[in-house]
């Protein structure tokens, strides 16, 4: 992206900036969901035993420590399937959509606000069920890449759609 407008160098770098921490969110949910897809859920567990067993050795009321025991020691066979899935499809579209929106693809905009907007929905939903922090922190970074994806989609759109100057015209048409 080059600077050609006055004082948004800083706004167009940190659209690039989280733009490529999304499509590194995405590149770890295909990792996690391949993972998700060859450890079976007994040895998720087993690595949440070992992970944990020397915080919880010295405080056994590890909110944390214990929260990742309980999660890992209580994951079905069908709830890792559904965990792999869900992550290989999100980290695919994900990291489409981002190469997409980096190379300035109009028709990848509008997919990339779509999409995170039913994920703002979701992460909406889980807030009001159970809130945290982490939920609050990754709502609030989507609605802000929302905003700075639909402010980029507008000048792109609008810088293709202006007609071209004898400046900017190709050498031939002068």
């Amino acid at each position: 992206m080059e600077k050609t407008r006055s004082g948004t160098a800083l706004l167009d770098r940190t659209f690039r900036i989280s733009l490529l921490l999304k499509g590194l969110d995405g590149v770890l949910e295909l990792i996690g969901g391949f993972l998700l897809l060859v450890v079976t859920p007994a040895q998720i567990g087993e690595v949440g035993r070992f992970l944990t067993q020397h915080e919880l050795a010295q405080d056994p009321r590890d909110l944390v420590a214990n929260s990742l025991l309980h999660l890992t020691s209580n994951l079905s066979g069908s709830a890792s399937l559904f965990g792999a899935v869900y992550l290989l499809l999100h980290g695919v579209v994900k990291i489409v959509l981002v190469w997409a929106v980096l190379k300035e693809k109009l028709w990848a905009y509008p997919w990339m606000i779509a999409f995170l907007l039913v994920f703002i929905a979701y992460q909406l939903y889980r807030i009001s069920v159970s809130i945290t922090w982490g939920m609050v922190l990754l709502t609030a970074f989507d609605i802000f890449i929302v905003w700075i994806t639909w402010r980029e989609y507008r000048i792109r759109r609008s810088q293709r759609s202006a007609p071209k100057d004898d400046v900017g015209a190709p050498p031939s048409s002068r």
